[in-house]
């Protein structure tokens, strides 16, 4: 049984900090872009203050061109391109820490904080991000040039079938680091964000500080499983909203409501007597129930 988030936010002071968009709410904001923009004929670009990285190309050189499906690979979107029938490379964008997309038929004028239009005749999509650590970047292709260079060191996608247990222990059997953070690094799998990891070691039964090199098939098998289960819930639940994570809707996302551990120091443990507790692993915090996870 998971609690109700609504219900203990005034007991735990609320979440930690807020992070940044993660596989989830990206995925949910692909979801909510692929359909409008397929077929899309670019009109015109606007770029605000400098983002992350240079976009890499004149942008009157990408007038014209026609939006193909949205892709996605780790955190990462890919808008690819095309010009009467001929690939043109595409845009890679990234949502930083605290980015977010909206697609709107008549957008407002832009604010501070957005950086980046991209005018179609679907409408505009427009890139917020107060912080700017997001960027758009255009590359010849997803394996090649800039595109390549960001998603090099990117681990599997989680619901890659082939990605299996045997694999995941693999890749697992020369690392000392406590199994969180190596989910956090992203380089042996993707999509694994703190509250995701959290979340998945929870229901793993898996302690976040056990070095990843002691999980054996078994808890390999396991791990992998509840990933793929957190990852698919907080997709459907359109992600987490913690401060001002949005769809490219507008919707806000929902599974901060329902987490099990993520958020909930002190509270009862929702399958034990225990009661979760919270640390610090790689600056990041983490949380789980000392009772029902084992080393």
């Amino acid at each position: 049984m998971l609690h109700s988030r609504n219900a203990s936010s005034a007991r735990t002071g609320g979440f930690d900090n807020p992070t940044m968009p993660e596989l989830p709410e990206v995925e949910v904001a692909r979801r909510g872009l692929a359909a409008r923009l397929a077929g899309a004929r670019i009109q015109g670009l606007r770029l605000g203050a400098p983002l992350r990285w240079p976009l890499g190309i004149d942008p009157q050189a990408l007038v014209g061109c026609t939006l193909g499906v949205v892709g996605r690979r780790g955190k990462y979107l890919w808008l690819p391109l095309a010009r009467a029938g001929q690939a043109q490379g595409g845009l890679l964008v990234h949502l930083g820490m605290s980015g977010a997309l909206a697609l709107r038929e008549a957008p407002p004028a832009p604010g501070r904080h957005d950086h980046f239009d991209l005018h179609t005749d679907r409408g505009t999509l427009r890139l917020t991000d107060p912080r700017r650590f997001g960027a758009v970047v255009w590359a010849p292709a997803l394996d090649a040039g800039a595109a390549a260079v960001r998603t090099a060191g990117l681990g599997a996608e989680p619901f890659d079938p082939a990605l299996d247990a045997a694999t995941l222990h693999a890749a697992l059997r020369r690392r000392g680091a406590p199994i969180k953070t190596v989910l956090l690094a992203g380089d042996v799998v993707v999509g694994a964000g703190n509250i995701y990891a959290s979340e998945a070691l929870f229901e793993a039964g898996i302690d976040p500080r056990t070095p990843g090199r002691r999980l054996g098939p078994a808890r390999c098998a396991r791990l992998l499983a509840a990933l793929r289960d957190v990852l698919a819930r907080a997709i459907e639940a359109g992600g987490s909203t913690l401060r001002d994570w949005r769809g490219a809707h507008g919707e806000a996302g929902a599974f901060q409501e329902c987490t099990a551990v993520y958020g909930r120091a002190g509270q009862p443990c929702p399958r034990c007597p225990g009661r979760i507790r919270r640390i610090v692993q790689a600056q990041r915090a983490t949380y789980f129930c000392p009772r029902c996870q084992h080393r």
